[in-house]
């Protein structure tokens, strides 16, 4: 649905009959209570949750979890969960909100849906970095009102540990009801016939060796000039994290290479909405509205633009930290190997990735060729206080009142680091619903483990 609303072109959005139960009347109309908002709502002509009941009390509420939990596949629309709301409205408001979040709602999930299928296949990827993951063709499944056909295994360590072989039968679920992923081999009902995977030599794509990168357990294609890479590169590019161009999918970087509109990243910017039009699914309303929102993007906060620069281990929260620490991008392009490694969390290796980039005369030419295409790098705001000041924190699992970019946000707005992986240096990981790998490591680590709670305490 809402990438239906987010449709560039209008007649698509409104071609797909979506419609919606409305929940909340901003209108005063003299409601006080919550529930009288929905009968309102109703009187008013719109569709609202006929499942929707008062509960008064914690037992009640429990009945009524168990109750929709039985009856979700058989409901006309798939739900992850229920939303318990205060309904006084005046105590509702007098509770207050916590980041996006009221205080006087939350948020109670239900159990993640799994499926049982088979691993047809496992082919491979090739990343942006030229990253090699191997990927299980699955014979295609529905798991939370979605068909699922393809799964990430990630690296061949993690084939290891689920120790799946093609044609294995495997539990398949969806991390946090959005990502296919493989949870367990079923290896009663191996029947003989199954091969194990192995890993290519060569690159499926350009046809160049692949190599174990140092000390990782990732496989790369080093050929930097590889189809794969060079469209992976591009979908990073326009990505929310980095420039965030709004309707330039996959789908449509795809049109525009294959017509040979564009050769790299800066040619976005030179587009015209007659180069649009032609493409499929493009007319004058889609093409000027993707136009704009190229434009629209031209300026960009330091962080973003080294994110999208797509520099090897060169994560989120390096980008942010890099921009905090040099400001500009001329700084950061003269920095030498001893001031990179004095960035709080960059180490050796990460230090040698960013040094060699900025000195790769193809990198340069980019950078050149984006400013050229007027896009503009500003440099952001420092951190505001120290409260957090030298500890690094991991999130995992769903927050409730919080988002998890509002949490990583928070703890460096204090001084802290909002790190992406758990390891012996990490401080607190904090756990929300539904966690994942993270709380394992950390309990591996010795790491301190705090919930939601605890972390907005520690915050305040």
């Amino acid at each position: 649905a809402a990438g239906s609303i987010r449709q560039l072109d209008p007649a698509i959005a409104a071609s797909r009959e979506l419609s919606f139960f409305a929940y909340a009347l901003l209108t005063d109309l003299g409601q006080r209570l919550h529930g009288e908002e929905h009968d309102l709502l109703k009187d008013l002509g719109f569709k609202t949750d006929e499942l929707a009941r008062m509960a008064a009390t914690k037992d009640d509420v429990a009945d009524f979890y168990r109750e929709v939990a039985h009856k979700r596949k058989s409901l006309a629309f798939d739900i992850d969960g229920l939303v318990i709301s205060v309904n006084d409205s005046e105590l509702y408001k007098k509770l207050g909100v916590v980041g996006k979040a009221p205080r006087g709602a939350v948020a109670l999930k239900f159990a993640p849906e799994e499926a049982t299928t088979i691993v047809e296949n496992i082919i491979v990827q090739i990343g942006r970095t030229g990253a090699v993951t191997p990927v299980a063709v699955l014979r295609p499944v529905r798991i939370s009102g979605v068909t699922v056909s393809r799964a990430t295994l990630h690296n061949m360590d993690e084939i290891g540990r689920l120790g799946v072989n093609i044609g294995d039968t495997v539990i398949v679920g969806r991390a946090g009801d959005v990502i296919p992923d493989v949870r367990e081999v079923v290896k009663e009902l191996r029947t003989g016939k199954e091969k194990p995977f192995h890993m290519p030599t060569l690159c499926p794509v350009c046809g160049q060796s692949l190599k174990k990168g140092s000390g990782g357990v990732l496989i790369r294609c080093m050929n930097k000039e590889c189809p794969a890479r060079h469209r992976e590169a591009l979908y990073h590019f326009v990505s929310k994290k980095a420039f965030d161009i709004d309707g330039l999918g996959p789908k449509t970087i795809n049109a525009l290479l294959d017509e040979g509109l564009i050769q790299d990243a800066a040619d976005l910017f030179s587009l015209k909405e007659g180069d649009l039009v032609p493409l499929e699914r493009f007319g004058e309303k889609s093409a000027s509205n993707l136009r704009e929102a190229i434009d629209a993007s031209r300026r960009i906060p330091l962080a973003r633009f080294i994110m999208a620069l797509g520099i090897l281990h060169v994560g989120e929260e390096t980008a942010i930290d890099l921009a905090h620490r040099f400001r500009t991008t001329e700084a950061l392009k003269k920095a030498s190997l001893d001031e990179l490694t004095a960035v709080p969390n960059i180490g050796e290796i990460v230090a040698k990735s960013i040094h060699a980039f900025f000195r790769d005369e193809h990198s340069a030419a980019l950078m050149r060729k984006l400013k050229h295409a007027g896009v503009t790098v500003v440099s952001e705001k420092g951190k505001t206080g120290t409260k957090l000041k030298g500890k690094i924190f991991v999130f995992t699992g769903e927050l409730k009142t919080i988002t998890r970019d509002e949490a990583k946000a928070l703890v460096r707005s204090l001084g802290g680091t909002a790190s992406e992986s758990v390891s012996a240096r990490t401080d607190y990981v904090v756990v929300g619903d539904s966690p994942g790998l993270k709380h394992e490591q950390a309990k591996k680590f010795g790491v301190s483990i705090m919930d939601e709670k605890e972390f907005l305490k520690m915050a305040k």
